[in-house]
Order: structure tokens, then sequence, then C-alpha cells
């Protein structure tokens, strides 16, 4: 089993493969400048972006690459899935929140570089039923003055593309500052053994989930949060209400067919607050989730017992838990 880290979209990523390390190795590496030249076509916070210059641009027609059309349309399909919850068109709320720079230097802004203080008021989300997207031709129409964050999307999409990538070589499980992708279940034969942080800072998991395919992610409020004069700021933004979402929630975790999914599913769930989120996740058998609340209370939806190791095993695992989801990976510079 080979493993590879390095940072790109905003988080640390950890590569796995199962497989002998001649062969591994190079694959590993190929991951790295994958996602590099991804994160140069998504990202909102390099001004030399592809996304950048698409936000720049006076709105109308214009042609994106193969990797922009595919992670817009992916973007547009969760906005249809979750009815607008998660939607890429919240990028002035966003920024009127304060998330106007790359989280590392928001986290260390002095005062002098703080967020505006004064900024309260929602912003209206725009609505993404209004952007026309060719991926076929390659083509995007945008309203003026309509931008987009990638966010709650690209993410996901790069974990699925790599681990998808590197199953012609070996098992591979690729871990996104928290958004888990796994090819297939490891190469004797068992599943990834996957810890689900607290996001109350306990040294212990809430969970030991056992993956053997798809993915698995954790939308959270707990670590990607500020100060913006006299409120509290975190980076989920109800479409709703064009703010950071009041939600009952602290964080979601997903299981899902593919990360992506686990992705737009968790952020949606948290979104809609405990109530409605476990009635939307049980409405989706193919989905499986673990909702935790402000107040310490867990939720389980009957689906998840499918993947915990408490509900199979009275031990403790055997196997070291090699990757953890969690919340503080944040949304990626993309």
């Amino acid at each position: 089993m080979v493993t590879h880290q390095f940072r790109a979209m905003g988080s640390r990523i950890l590569t796995i493969l199962d497989a002998p390390q001649a062969r591994a190795s190079t694959r590993l590496a190929d991951v790295q400048g994958c996602f590099d030249r991804w994160e140069q076509s998504l990202s909102r916070f390099r001004p030399d972006s592809e996304l950048s210059a698409l936000n720049r641009s006076s709105g109308g027609k214009a042609s994106v690459s193969p990797t922009l059309a595919a992670v817009l349309a992916a973007a547009l399909r969760a906005a249809r899935q979750t009815d607008g919850l998660v939607t890429p068109t919240i990028l002035g709320a966003l920024e009127q929140a304060g998330y106007d720079r790359d989280f590392a230097a928001l986290a260390d802004a002095d005062a002098e570089h703080a967020p505006s203080a004064l900024v309260a008021a929602a912003l209206p989300v725009a609505d993404w039923r209004s952007i026309r997207l060719n991926e076929r031709r390659g083509t995007i129409y945008l309203p003026a003055g309509l931008r987009l964050d990638l966010g709650g999307i690209a993410k996901g999409w790069a974990a699925d593309r790599a681990a998808h990538a590197l199953n012609a070589v070996g098992p591979a499980l690729i871990d996104a500052g928290g958004d888990i992708a796994v090819s297939g279940p490891r190469a004797d034969g068992t599943p990834w053994p996957i810890g689900v942080d607290d996001p109350f800072g306990g040294n212990e998991p809430l969970d030991i989930l056992l993956l053997s395919t798809g993915g698995v992610a954790t939308s959270g409020r707990d670590y990607r949060r500020w100060q913006q004069g006299s409120h509290k700021r975190h980076h989920i933004i109800d479409p709703r209400t064009g703010t950071p979402a009041d939600t009952d929630l602290l964080s979601v975790t997903v299981v899902a067919p593919s990360v992506g999914e686990a992705e737009v599913a968790a952020k949606a769930v948290l979104i809609l607050g405990s109530a409605a989120g476990q009635a939307w996740i049980e409405a989706r058998p193919w989905l499986a989730g673990l909702l935790v609340q402000a107040d310490g209370t867990l939720i389980r939806t009957a689906t998840l017992d499918a993947f915990r190791w408490g509900a199979m095993h009275t031990d403790s695992p055997t196997a070291t838990t090699i990757a953890h989801t969690d919340s503080s990976g944040g949304i990626p510079n993309a």
C-alpha cells in the first residue's frame, strides 16, 4: 500500500493506492499534477484561473474548457437535485458574509485587512436556472453580473475522478480534505476504515465507517468560521436567505455512491436542519447519514448501520483508521 500527500484546493490531499510500490508511485505523482491543473481551472481565489476570468466577464456566451464544463454540469445537477439548496451562484453572498479570500488568509487577517464589519444584510442569490451550459460544445451563457463559486462541488468531483483513474492500477482511496472517494475494496477484499471526526474536538471518532466503494463527505460549520463585526459567520450559505445557514446542525456526514453526491447531500442536509434534513436523506435510501446537532445529539439514519463498524462488531477495529472525514478541509480554492 503506497501513500502520497500534497496540498491542493485549499486542503490536504491524501492518496492511497493498494498496489506494489513500483506500479503505484508514478501514478500517484500523476494525480498530484491533475489536482494542480484542476485547481488552476476552477479556483475563484487565483486571479489567473479560468473561473476567475469567467467571473470577470460581462456575461453572455463564453467558451469553457472540458474541466470547467464538467464541474459546472455537476454543479447544475446538484442544484436540480436539491431544489437550489446547493447552487454555484452564491459567490456574492459568500463575499458579503466576509469569505472574500482564501480561508488561510481570512483566518490570519488582522483588523486592518479583516472583512467589512458592517455587512449584515442578506444578498439575493441569483437563480441557477438562468445559466445555460452546453457541456458537449463547451459553451456557457451567463446573465450579466452573475458570478460562480464551485467550492461545494470541485473537491468531490476531483476526488471521484482521481479514484476512478487510479483504479486501473489497484484499489484506491482519495481523501480531499475530508471528502473521501474509494474505487473498490482493498486488495485483500476488506473495506477501507474511515473515521468520522468529532466536531467538538474529541480524540475519538464518532463512528468508524467501512467503505468498499463510493464516497463519504462531511459538511460542517465547526471549522471555517470567522467574526464579522458583531456577527459570527461560517461558509455554508443558505440560498433562500443569502446569509450563512441558521441551522441546529453542527456537522453532517453522508455516505453515497460517489463522494460528489455525498458532498452535495451533506451540505443540503446541514442547511435544512435536523428535522427537515433527516426527512430529506431518509427519502433517499441510497444515502446514509450521521447528523450532529449543536447540542451534541447524534442522529443516525437506519441506512448507516450497513457501514458502521460498531453495528457489525463488538471489538475495536484491527486496522488503523487510515483516513478521516471531517469539515476542516472546508471549501477548496475553487
